[in-house]
């Protein structure tokens, strides 16, 4: 009985090897959630709290968003115009909601 001998072929093993290092692409920059966010809270009018990078909290509705900023409206109809780049955080006012009224001490 004779043996062959198996070799494995180059090639194969090179391209293999290729598509191994092939890294996976980025995350695409715009997920859009953001805008899906904005959208949803305006045409649901949900009362929001913006909490600015200065520590001050404006409580109203968002009217309409950019790219870099967001037209707030508060309940006694002043309106402002935020720059995305000094909100620290922006959540649901849940006491507005539940029609209680709290000052900002929270009492």
């Amino acid at each position: 009985m004779t043996r062959k001998l198996i070799k494995p072929d180059l090639k194969e093993i090179k391209r293999d090897a290729k598509r191994e290092q092939k890294k996976k692409p980025p995350p695409p920059y715009k997920t859009n959630a953001e805008n899906y966010y904005y959208i949803k809270q305006m045409n649901n009018q949900t009362p929001m709290v913006l909490e600015l990078t200065t520590g001050e909290k404006l409580r109203g509705r968002i009217e309409w968003y950019d790219e870099k900023c967001i037209k707030f409206k508060q309940a006694d109809g002043g309106n402002f115009i935020v720059f995305k780049q000094v909100i620290k955080l922006m959540y649901k006012d849940l006491d507005a909601e539940s029609g209680q009224i709290l000052t900002e001490s929270g009492s």
